[in-house]
């Protein structure tokens, strides 16, 4: 399969299917859609609303429609509306959609930084990534990872979808400046760049990113995140994540921009970097997730830092 034309086909078809799902998105928030349907114990997890399957809908529907070579490839939906059934059960090359990350903040409409997240990925790494964040600024943001070249910033409606995103000035790993690419572990600390996006710990996310934050870092909890996490990294307003079992349809994005900028995402008890060669079927969310607790950053020293905290920390996600 030529992966140019994967990437290409996406850049072009995806942009503006994604705009009009932000548009809906935005719509059906103004009533009362919330749906049962999880079971975890976690409300960040557990939360489900009919836009979370309106928006998969018609993101599947593009992708099943656009350029033949999308449906060679396999697809992982964190629901199961839309047809699914048409795309690739084996192949080299995945996508993956989370139709609204953040569904929790969505519906409780406690904050505006839910997104749409598409992801292309191989067993070893990614290789696209788009984020639309719908109420992000007066007309939504974009982040956009293809190649070695990062964009971020407003949507304009005024504008074709691609056109916006070709506009945009590619980005560099922030130093403490606010310019200038990260280098490694030799990287300068200032607060914006030090906050850590912890999820997946149960109820213990707060004491963990308080151990986070003990370590040098600032650990912050999901809950207390003020947005989009990867429009945040795209920023270089947060320095990483540390998140317990990520799943494969939003986490793969703050992984792509990590490795694009030099850094990477790693498994804590061992260090070594993060593939999808095992996933593991949590029933309780029905999810495919990775394995243990992983450490995401652009920047050495702080995934140094990560790993020492939690290296002894219970790689089971449900530790009963």
């Amino acid at each position: 399969m030529d992966l140019n034309r994967l990437i290409d086909a996406l850049g072009s078809q995806l942009p503006p299917v994604m705009r009009w799902a932000g548009s809906v998105a935005r719509r059906m928030r103004h009533f009362n859609i919330a749906l049962e349907g999880k079971h975890t114990g976690s409300s960040n997890t557990d939360a489900l609303t009919l836009a979370d399957l309106t928006v998969q809908e018609l993101l599947v529907g593009a992708l099943r429609d656009g350029d033949p070579l999308l449906r060679q490839c396999r697809i992982e939906a964190e629901e199961t509306t839309g047809d699914l059934t048409r795309f690739a059960t084996e192949g080299k090359y995945t996508l993956a959609l989370d139709p609204i990350d953040g569904t929790k903040q969505y519906r409780d409409k406690t904050g505006n930084g839910y997104s749409i997240i598409l992801t292309l990925r191989s067993p070893e790494t990614l290789h696209y990534s788009l984020v639309f964040v719908p109420e992000s600024g007066p007309h939504g943001s974009w982040v956009e990872v293809a190649r070695d070249r990062v964009v971020c910033g407003p949507d304009d409606p005024s504008r074709s979808a691609v056109d916006v995103l070709r506009s945009l000035s590619p980005r560099k790993g922030m130093d403490a400046s606010g310019g200038g690419a990260i280098q490694g572990a030799d990287a300068p600390r200032s607060p914006r760049e030090s906050k850590i996006y912890l999820i997946g710990f149960q109820q213990h996310d707060r004491a963990k990113a308080e151990l986070v934050t003990r370590a040098g870092l600032t650990g912050v909890p999901a809950d207390d995140c003020p947005g989009c996490l990867y429009e945040l990294l795209a920023r270089g307003d947060y320095a990483g994540s540390l998140i317990h079992s990520p799943n494969v349809y939003d986490f793969p994005a703050g992984l792509h921009l990590a490795r694009v900028w030099g850094g990477d995402a790693l498994w804590v008890h061992n260090r070594e970097p993060v593939n999808f060669h095992k996933l593991w079927t949590d029933e309780r969310a029905n999810m495919l997730r990775l394995p243990g607790i992983v450490a995401t950053s652009p920047n050495r020293a702080v995934l140094d830092t990560l790993c020492a905290v939690a290296r002894d920390w219970n790689p089971v996600r449900y530790a009963e």
